[in-house]
């Protein structure tokens, strides 16, 4: 900064001083941490930050595998020109829903290399379903079943995500200006934390890796 700040000629003012930084081991993680978490109950923590606040791989080899089960859904909004040319078989490219689906069960497969931190697990089912919804727009649910060590919420919820981009690859040719909505997870049963449904309680217990 003080080199900016000098000129050919005669001398000027000097630099102000800027703002002293502190050196990356003299953050406390640890306090930035629980004021991220303030409004959280106290035991919910992110299982995926070490002691440290850094991202890691949360080690479940010491945990029992069980029957997992996660289900998921998603909307694809379009014009209602275009759900009848999907409904009536007339999308240029082909079988849009068929296509789709497709796309979700691979997407259920490929969780793992797509977000880093999720473990690869062996799927024992995925289940895609598509769906008129309304007259404007296409819903799709998954259901993904494992018997492994930790959730396969991610698996659900990237085969909701693969096959609503499908769809939409299928009809942008048609109705660049559908939209993909609403990815969410639904429910999830198996695991320490037990069975949690969107609007209802979740069980006590321990968070999911």
């Amino acid at each position: 900064v003080d080199a900016i700040c000098r000129r050919p000629g005669p001398p000027g003012p000097a630099c102000p001083p800027g703002p002293v930084l502190a050196h990356p081991s003299q953050f406390d993680r640890t306090a930035a941490y629980d004021e991220g978490m303030s409004n959280d109950s106290p035991t919910e923590r992110l299982t995926h930050l070490d002691e440290q606040g850094r991202a890691h791989m949360v080690d479940v080899s010491a945990k029992p595998a069980t029957t997992r089960r996660a289900v998921a859904e998603g909307l694809v909004r379009m014009q209602a020109a275009t759900l009848g040319l999907i409904t009536t078989g007339q999308v240029q490219k082909g079988d849009a829903l068929a296509v789709a689906r497709i796309a979700g069960i691979q997407g259920a497969k490929r969780a793992a290399d797509l977000i880093p931190l999720c473990h690869p697990v062996r799927l024992d089912k995925v289940r895609v379903s598509l769906e008129p919804e309304g007259e404007d727009a296409v819903r799709i649910e998954v259901e993904a079943i494992a018997y492994d060590r930790t959730g396969i919420e991610m698996e659900a919820l990237c085969a909701v995500s693969a096959a609503a981009l499908a769809l939409y690859d299928m009809i942008k040719g048609a109705d660049r200006s559908a939209c993909i909505e609403s990815v969410r997870l639904l429910s999830k049963t198996g695991g320490r934390s037990g069975t949690w449904e969107r609007g209802a309680a979740a069980q006590e217990g321990e968070p999911e890796a």
